[in-house]
């Protein structure tokens, strides 16, 4: 298997000298502790090494999804006997092309995708499937791994929404948001029962259609299915198949064995006002952005990843069963290959959910900030960035001699006002050790400590890159510290690591402690200044035999209480880990027509539930709260606003709650200054390509009052409208060739954004917005140009009755080539008060006059 690729972190081995006395670092660190999910590709088949390879089959066949007629008219008992029927055609077909015992078919698709999983034991048998006149396509599968207190309150909902909605309890009711991820915690008390306090029929609107079951297993009893979550089950065929499903440690059936799919869960649809106590402090309350919405959970991922025909699996569950939304947090490590990046399995999948009415919303990635990082390509998905939110948790260490220095950590105060005395963890070692400077330093070894000179003091021990490597961690630096009797511990940075992530900083602490990778440092220099200095007040007043060695400790500190949150008001920022724009047609990296990310929401320090026994982080184990951080963590914030806007709307298409989100996004922060995006060691002003059509406004999209609205017949015209996109290689992801009367541009799709990846001259494109607002309004149009391009608007005023839809002609003209993306903006002013406002990203490569 080809080396997995781990967005934003890029580790590099280092042969280096390690220096005792200045321990610092280069570049300013992130507060950054994030889940990430990618996928690696299997390596060629060599059949020298004959192993087994699973692979997913299309059928020539089409899927149900494209019967609307049959899969309106069939009872449920009528589609099961459909689905045993294809399952069975499944088998009939590979019985009669191969021999007993060459292959081991593990699933049958037939709600979305026509076709099976399997897994098959050399390359004859491969060839064999291929070369059938009954198969449309085959795919290999690809290895998977993974990629709140506050955000409700930031985000406006308690005021803005739940009231609209019968209140905190009952918003969401009646939704169902599935989720594709690691399982779920039943025990949690964000998932326990609510009854419905609603004034209405409560699950009227997907009781009848939502006929998910649950998969008893070990920590997952048939209770835990208690009307919160309505729906659980896993897959793990092709993980067993493979040989990386171990059922003591990822337990074979719906439970969190890791964490991360209960934190996604309690994020969107959590129970409302549920205490967050992590190692005895209270942090306050947890709620969902839903939190009347039910949970369906498809289990696709475990401690190691997964595999790509366990999550295909899971999809076709998850719509077969009547989700509204879908929550994902999966992505490729790279641009898949082939004509098209919006061509390949998943993604036409996730089409074929949207097809179905399911709004899918997914990771944008966590590759930032680098250009063109963006995971989550295709038009038909919401793709979410992330962003620091105000509450922040800083520390501060004070010194006797009357410094202080902030830096990060969730930790409890050294006692009283009392200052405790310092010492290097080098100078409070056994000296007849034969363990190297790193491993001492780190604090990993309590064995290597002389207990008499340890306890009471604060030890300073140093992050290195066995931290980053997972041979070392600030969780075992908690463990040393408190076992051997010390006050408290200092974590400063090897000089030599640079800008690498701090991993375990997010995590809460039972002991005094403070790490020095302060991010409001006003620059690299500044860092290094006050870390240097912290070193010279040590040595200063640590008092040597002859030898070197330390005999008296003078200097002195205190650590403050880290776990108090702080709230500036000046927020959201764009997360540097956050993956950007411009999006790409192909793994030649050419740019797309496409505005990614979609919208931007919360996804750093974000509380939510956990799995105390999780394997997927020892940071975290034995907690039932985690603070975490990545677009995995603004995923479900988006999922939970959507169900907000559906169980308001039922009736919206998937295109049309998208829509909502991003016309009524914000791009100023709460200052009411431009949004900031975070690159490397400095902040930048945002552009679409950082957060989309810009920061949720939940209050504003429940009511945005024009939508673009966009189905399944004008995907197909985008995608044939995709450069080296032809008939065939439609047919064969899609199972439809492309119309006769094609566009000509994959810009003329109707989105709520405006993106032209290479202006030539000039281009037409057409807009038809759609009046929910209820009444007749009159709307102005407005236009911010970008740089270079003349942007003109018909009409520039216009009535639209109430469920109208008119036309906009829009017409970019690039009065210079920039050879640049710069953007704009088209803002449509109602008379009712509705603002909707549509991004603008265009490259002009050559002007009219040229």
């Amino acid at each position: 298997m080809n080396q997995i690729l781990f967005l934003g972190e890029c580790i590099q081995e280092k042969h280096h000298q390690f220096k005792l006395k200045m321990h610092f670092s280069l570049d300013v660190m992130e507060l950054i502790f994030s889940f990430i999910l990618f996928t690696s590709f299997f390596k060629i088949w060599n059949p020298l090494l004959g192993e087994a390879k699973i692979f997913m089959v299309l059928m020539e066949e089409d899927p149900l999804v494209y019967n609307k007629t049959l899969e309106a008219h069939l009872r449920i008992d009528e589609y099961m006997i459909y689905k045993e029927r294809m399952s069975s055609e499944h088998d009939k077909f590979l019985g009669s092309l191969l021999q007993t015992g060459s292959y081991n078919k593990l699933y049958s698709f037939t709600r979305l995708l026509n076709g099976f999983a399997v897994n098959i034991m050399s390359e004859e048998v491969l060839n064999t499937i291929q070369n059938s006149k009954e198969v449309r396509a085959v795919h290999e599968d690809i290895k998977m791994e993974k990629f709140t207190t506050h955000t409700p309150d930031f985000l406006g909902i308690p005021s803005g929404v739940w009231p609209t909605l019968g209140g905190a309890k009952n918003s969401g009711e009646g939704i169902v948001i599935g989720f594709i991820d690691t399982g779920i915690n039943p025990n949690h008390p964000s998932f326990t029962s609510q009854p419905y306090q609603g004034t209405n029929s409560g699950m009227h609107t997907n009781s009848r259609k939502f006929k998910g079951k649950c998969a008893r297993g070990e920590g997952f009893p048939s209770t835990a299915c208690n009307g919160k979550i309505v729906g659980a089950q896993y897959f793990a065929q092709a993980a067993i198949a493979a040989g990386d499903f171990n059922a003591t440690r990822d337990y074979a059936s719906p439970f969190d064995a890791d964490g991360h799919g209960s934190h996604t869960a309690s994020t969107a649809a959590g129970n409302h006002q549920i205490p967050v106590i992590s190692n005895g402090f209270d942090y306050g309350y947890a709620s969902g952005m839903a939190p009347g919405a039910r949970i369906a959970v498809y289990k696709a991922l475990y401690s190691f990843g997964g595999y790509m025909s366990d999550v295909v699996a899971a999809v076709d569950q998850a719509v077969e069963d009547g989700v509204d939304i879908l929550s994902l947090s999966i992505g490729p490590s790279s641009v898949p290959s082939g004509p098209a990046a919006f061509l390949n399995v998943l993604e036409i999948q996730l089409l074929l959910a949207t097809k179905a009415g399911v709004l899918v919303v997914q990771a944008a990635g966590n590759g930032g900030p680098s250009s063109s990082s963006i995971l989550s390509f295709s038009p038909w998905i919401t793709s979410v960035a992330a962003s620091i939110t105000d509450r922040k948790y800083n520390n501060t260490i004070k010194l006797g001699n009357g410094q202080s220095f902030s830096g990060t950590g969730l930790a409890p105060p050294t006692a009283g006002e009392v200052l405790f005395p310092i010492a290097a963890a080098a100078d409070v070692c056994r000296s007849n050790t034969t363990a190297s400077f790193m491993a001492i330093d780190s604090c990993q070894h309590k064995e290597l400590f002389i207990p008499s000179l340890v306890q009471g003091k604060i030890i300073i021990c140093t992050y290195t890159f066995d931290f980053e490597f997972e041979a070392a961690s600030i969780a075992t630096v908690v463990d040393t510290v408190h076992e051997i009797g010390a006050a408290g511990f200092i974590i400063t940075m090897d000089p030599d690591i640079g800008s690498e992530q701090v991993k375990g900083t997010t995590m809460t602490i039972r002991v005094p402690g403070i790490v020095l990778n302060n991010m409001e440092a006003s620059s690299v220099w500044h860092t290094i200044i006050w870390l240097k200095a912290l070193w010279e007040y040590y040595n200063s007043n640590t008092i040597r035999s002859r030898t070197g060695g330390a005999i008296a400790f003078t200097a002195t500190a205190r650590i403050l209480d880290g776990r108090q949150a702080i709230y500036t008001g000046q927020a959201p920022v764009v997360a540097s880990y956050s993956s950007r724009g411009p999006d790409v047609n192909n793994a030649l990296l050419q740019t797309a027509d496409v505005l990614k990310p979609n919208i931007m929401a919360p996804g750093s320090s974000i509380w939510a539930a956990w799995s105390p026994n999780s394997e997927g982080d020892h940071y975290i184990k034995g907690q039932d709260f985690a603070v975490v951080s990545g677009t995995s963590m603004a995923t479900p914030h988006v999922a939970g606003v959507a169900a907000l806007i559906k169980q308001k709307h039922p009736h919206w298409s998937p295109a049309a709650i998208t829509s909502a989100m991003m016309t009524t996004a914000d791009v100023a922060d709460g200052s009411g200054a431009p949004i900031l995006a975070q690159q490397t060691n400095q902040l930048a002003p945002a552009t679409p390509f950082d957060y989309g059509a810009g920061s949720i406004n939940p209050s504003r999209a429940i009511d945005p009052g024009l939508v673009f609205n966009t189905y399944f017949r004008h995907y197909i015209q985008f995608l044939c409208a995709v450069p080296g996109v032809d008939d065939e290689s439609m047919r064969r992801a899609v199972g439809v060739g492309c119309p006769t009367k094609r566009k000509d541009w994959c810009s003329d799709l109707n989105t709520a954004s405006l993106t032209v990846s290479n202006l030539v001259g000039s281009r037409k494109v057409i807009r038809r917005v759609t009046n929910v607002g209820g009444h007749n309004e009159t709307y102005q149009v407005t236009v911010r140009e970008p740089l270079g391009v003349k942007v003109s608007v018909s009409p520039q005023v216009f009535t639209i009755s109430a469920n109208a839809s008119m036309h906009l002609r829009i017409v970019l003209e690039a009065t210079e080539a920039t050879n640049a993306y710069t953007f704009g903006e088209m803002v449509l002013r109602g008379s009712r008060k509705h603002v909707v406002s549509v991004p603008i990203a265009v490259y002009a490569s050559s002007s009219l006059g040229s």
